[in-house]
């Protein structure tokens, strides 16, 4: 069996977790069903794709801080909102401008 994974949020920590955990590949979206076909006729990833450097925007620092937190602690609001600083509302109005997966 193979597992591919497709993920709207993609960062280096959870590409590692899941490449470990066992998935072929993993694929950030927007990807579309030729990439996803491509991924699953692949025997082996492709070790001679050159990776580029993004910079990571301070706004996507800052969603996969919270995204972390909000895992370690079972999708608890008040308890993320206390370990990363911050008021409870505030993060609850960043979590509905941008949805948890």
């Amino acid at each position: 069996m193979r597992v591919v994974v497709l993920t709207g949020f993609a960062s280096i920590n959870t590409a590692v977790e899941a490449i470990k955990l066992g998935a072929c590949h993993y694929l950030p979206k927007p990807a579309n069903s030729d990439d996803i076909e491509r991924a699953f006729g692949m025997g082996e990833g492709v070790t001679t794709t050159p990776v580029g450097h993004r910079p990571t925007s301070i706004r996507t620092l800052e969603w996969e801080r919270i995204h972390e937190t909000l895992a370690e602690t079972g999708f608890n609001i008040t308890e993320t909102a206390r370990r990363l600083g911050m008021h409870r509302r505030t993060l609850a109005r960043k979590l509905e401008k941008r949805q948890v997966s």
